[in-house]
């Protein structure tokens, strides 16, 4: 038997949460999955693809007898969420999450739930530019890095519970700060995403300057559909996360806008040699990547 949880609740049964439902459910790795969303069909379509077993509209009555609760939600609801139902839980619940900030987040959520309630932060790193529950998949975070975020106050048990959970998911499980995790994923995540929609907003503001009926992006190759995927992600999750993780993005935005201007000097100076030596230093940090 591989079952780690009686009782699971996932509240947001969107890309993330569906696919997590989905894992629970067929590897046996909880008795009953329980879904809580806004959305009566999107919940509905989630029994129909599997990945809960039921739903319930209020949020209360799905966690009162649940051993583990996921947050899937856009992280500026989860203290919301905490003020609603955390009082509802039972003895030694754990409440994890799967949010792209963790940070001041984890502190609120171990305020907020009280002192009978476990809280352990996590984040896999997997997803596609489409959401909703229609494109869940149990293969999704094979091979994808998760983060636990433990602190000073996290229960030992529950984060065994959390890294078996996301381990039996498929995922590499690493262990970060949840401030050095901001400031990480600010970097390699965040900061790519803003480049990503930033740039097509420029390409859009480009079209208009054309004048006739020329479709810039007709002539489109490759390489910015790889630059751009991104930018078809979630408008309000991504709202969130930049905002939630504001400071250290402000500073990541500012450092970016020193290498476009860099970039700038140099074509502007008809200085090829110093773009070469930019483009050489890009690409050996590319290859590393790798």
């Amino acid at each position: 038997m591989n079952r780690l949880f009686h009782r699971v609740v996932i509240v947001g049964v969107g890309l993330i949460g569906g696919s997590l439902g989905l894992i629970l459910k067929q590897q046996g790795l909880a008795e009953t999955v329980i879904g809580v969303g806004r959305r009566v069909e999107n919940l509905q379509l989630a029994v129909t693809l599997g990945a809960i077993d039921q739903y319930e509209a209020d949020a209360k009555d799905a966690v009162n007898d649940a051993d583990l609760v996921v947050l899937a939600t856009p992280v500026d609801t989860y203290a919301t969420h905490l003020r609603d139902w955390g009082g509802c839980l039972p003895s030694r619940a754990i409440v994890s999450d799967v949010g792209s900030v963790k940070g001041r987040l984890v502190e609120e959520a171990e305020q907020l739930l009280p002192k009978h309630v476990r809280f352990v932060g996590a984040h896999p790193i997997a997803g596609r530019e489409k959401s909703g529950v229609a494109y869940a998949t149990a293969d999704l975070f094979t091979g994808a890095r998760c983060l636990v975020t433990p602190t000073t106050r996290t229960d030992p048990e529950a984060l065994e519970s959390i890294c078996r959970l996301w381990k039996s998911a498929g995922s590499d499980v690493c262990s970060l700060d949840p401030y050095d995790h901001d400031f990480v994923l600010g970097a390699v995540s965040h900061l790519p995403h803003v480049a990503a929609f930033a740039l097509m907003q420029a390409l859009t503001q480009l079209q208009s300057q054309l004048g006739h009926s020329t479709t810039l992006l007709g002539y489109s190759g490759g390489g910015l559909r790889d630059t751009t995927r991104i930018a078809a992600s979630s408008p309000e999750m991504w709202r969130d996360i930049c905002l939630a993780n504001r400071d250290n993005l402000i500073t990541m935005i500012e450092t970016y806008m020193d290498h476009l201007k860099q970039f700038k000097s140099c074509v502007e100076q008809n200085d090829g040699i110093g773009l070469e030596k930019i483009m050489e230093q890009a690409k050996q940090a590319r290859e590393r990547l790798s």
